[in-house]
């Protein structure tokens, strides 16, 4: 649980309310001293992620004594156009499948750059200069805006359209979703672990009504399946309960 002593510089965390910007503040909090928040309404189907983002920063506050100078402000953007214009499963009822593209229908074309793009703006006007997301091209979708590369462009693009030297951290990128629990654990022992499963939310269709082991979620969308069959490698790895058995 011991972690890197913070730098002197300060970081906008990309922040959903879901597991996996989660457990990437809490990243930030370990290696930065001041920490921002930045979450996004777009007319997602699971606002209710957005729902969650308060008590999730509230518990890491009370949970980890040594964050609690570090998190700072936290800022909700309405991008409620980005939603009028996608015609997808996460900002409308379409159905959650392939599409003929090869991607699934959750897919909000260009929804990472927007994000990253406004973070930007306001890092810039509050002087942080890192950037942190919770993108992963190891165990994901298929997103083409999730992929390493694509982030890399993107921070080009970003530096030489406004002059700085941001950086684009994105610690997820190359592990699973076991690793991403594992890495929940290597930051905050089972202090964390609880905090997201109990906390967070990241099921497409909004469902807060079931709890499992891995968390709160309808248990069959494509977010729900990944973090489940996470969930359920990491805790086969550790002898841990079984998937269906549910926290205490």
């Amino acid at each position: 649980m011991a972690g890197p002593v913070p730098n002197a510089e300060r970081a906008l965390v990309l922040f959903s309310g879901g597991q996996d910007s989660t457990v990437c503040l809490a990243w930030a909090l370990q290696r930065f001293e001041r920490v921002e928040t930045i979450g996004f309404d777009y007319g997602q189907r699971h606002r209710v992620e957005l729902d969650c983002r308060a008590a999730v920063r509230a518990r890491l506050v009370r949970a980890f004594s040594g964050w609690a100078g570090r998190l700072g402000d936290d800022h909700l953007l309405d991008l409620g156009v980005l939603g009028r214009i996608s015609d997808t499963a996460l900002t409308g009822d379409a159905e959650i499948r392939f599409a003929e593209s090869g991607l699934p229908t959750t897919f909000v074309p260009a929804r990472n750059l927007l994000f990253f793009t406004f973070a930007a703006a306001v890092a810039y006007r509050r002087g942080l200069r890192h950037m942190v997301g919770g993108m992963c091209e190891t165990d994901y979708s298929g997103y083409p805006d999730c992929r390493d590369d694509t982030l890399k462009a993107l921070q080009v693009a970003i530096n030489l359209g406004t002059d700085s030297r941001f950086v684009l951290h994105t610690p997820l990128m190359w592990i699973d979703k076991a690793g991403t629990w594992d890495m929940a654990e290597d930051i905050g022992g089972s202090a964390l672990v609880d905090l997201v499963v109990q906390e967070t939310h990241s099921c497409y269709r909004g469902d807060r009504s079931q709890l499992h082991a891995w968390g709160y979620g309808c248990g069959s969308c494509p977010a729900c399946e990944l973090r489940a069959a996470g969930h359920a490698r990491w805790a086969a790895g550790r002898n841990l309960a079984p998937e269906g058995s549910q926290p205490g």
